[in-house]
């Protein structure tokens, strides 16, 4: 049996490849420019050929060759969105390079002519100008409108879609001179949980939001610094999303606590629910770098927040690792148990070292050759796949394939 190849753009650890899989799609090639993000795309998709190079430096002649070989009915990818993004809003620059990346993607598509292609992005999309100060938006529906196709936008929420998180994201769809008449999935949760209001759409018939206890409750206890990888489930599956997630696997993977300090586990037992470090009293504040007797009169309510058992995550950001402390654990959460609010199952294994040194840092000191996506920067930048499923099977449905 065949199944309909799509090619993944700025594929970065899989996310949207995995769903696309899901819903009975082929993904033949993906292309990523981060090794360790490449590396876990091969250790995850055997069947996909991975081509680790930046897109920008691919040449349309290379495109041609690509494509030559195999029938792409639809391109996929999100391009990078550190530009656009909400969390950036205050620095943002509409001429930052890494928003010219549609460019590219849309150069992909005008030579492989799919009949399809999707885009996900930030919601802050939708609010940005470019330095001419036209709608970034209005932009790249003109672009793909002056080649042929005809594009739909929503915004999706995947707790909406039964991941337990709490997370909007923009998909731009655009098909090739037929118009679909329902471009996007419907909910199929209701996203109540505790007090939360239903989401938009969601009918009287929808299932409760996962929260986030239903997703992790099972993963094996571990204080600061404890774990290994592989390592041993230590119970069985507690809710039924826990049960798909294991997804059949007998080894646990990157389930490894991050190291802290006496005193930050003293910060930790201070934070209750819904709470953060700018919520602790002084003596167990942050302090100042350069002087670690001072306390840091800069407190972020964003970093070490404790997150409820009975609500469905926060947004998982690239640097989750810092912004979360687990519900009843003292500590980060685990790169596996971002992966479970992600939707990963846990036979998607994560390569690469679980963090690295800011980016920012190597930068200024010229050690470029060490950026590379750690584990945690690689599943926060994901697709969460039960979303993309969702989004892949409407296109499936409403398409034909």
């Amino acid at each position: 049996m065949s199944y309909p190849a799509v090619l993944d753009l700025f594929a970065g650890a899989g996310g949207l490849s995995l769903g696309f899989e899901q819903a009975g799609f082929h993904v033949h090639t993906a292309i990523e420019c981060d090794a360790w993000a490449a590396e876990t795309l091969r250790r995850n998709h055997t069947r996909t050929q991975v081509v680790q190079k930046d897109i920008a430096e691919i040449t349309d002649k290379e495109v041609r060759t690509l494509s030559s070989a195999v029938r792409y009915v639809g391109v996929i990818g999100g391009p990078p969105c550190q530009g656009f993004s909400h969390s950036n809003i205050v620095k943002r620059d509409p001429r930052d390079p890494r928003n010219s990346m549609f460019q590219h993607f849309a150069r992909f598509v005008s030579l492989i002519r799919p009949d399809f292609f999707l885009i996900e992005n930030v919601p802050g999309l939708l609010r940005t100008n470019l330095a001419t100060g036209q709608p970034a938006i209005e932009v790249i529906d003109q672009c793909f409108r002056d080649i042929g196709y005809r594009t739909h936008r929503c915004l999706l929420g995947a707790e909406a879609f039964g991941v337990p998180q709490i997370r909007e994201r923009l998909f731009i769809l655009g098909t090739l001179g037929c118009a679909l008449e329902h471009p996007m999935p419907s909910p199929t949760h209701s996203g109540v949980a505790q007090g939360q209001l239903p989401l938009l759409g969601a009918s009287d018939q929808s299932l409760e939001a996962i929260t986030l206890w239903d997703a992790i409750s099972d993963l094996p206890d571990l204080e600061a610094g404890e774990g290994s990888s592989p390592s041993r489930y230590t119970g069985l599956p507690e809710t039924e999303y826990q049960r798909v997630m294991r997804n059949g696997s007998e080894a646990l993977w990157n389930h490894v606590a991050m190291k802290h300090t006496k005193r930050i586990v003293e910060r930790f037992k201070q934070i209750s629910f819904g709470e953060s470090q700018s919520d602790v009293v002084d003596e167990y504040a942050p302090r100042v770098r350069s002087n670690g007797h001072l306390i840091s009169r800069k407190r972020y309510d964003q970093n070490n927040r404790r997150l409820h058992p009975d609500r469905p995550s926060h947004t998982i950001p690239a640097s989750f690792y810092a912004n979360f402390v687990h519900p009843f654990q003292h500590r980060n959460f685990t790169p596996r148990e971002g992966a479970r609010l992600q939707s990963f199952p846990d036979t998607y294994v994560f390569c690469g070292k679980p963090t690295v040194v800011s980016h920012k840092l190597l930068t200024r000191e010229g050690r470029m050759a060490e950026r590379h996506l750690c584990q945690y920067a690689q599943i926060g930048n994901a697709v969460p796949p039960i979303l993309a499923r969702a989004v892949a099977a409407n296109i499936a449905k409403q398409m034909g394939y």
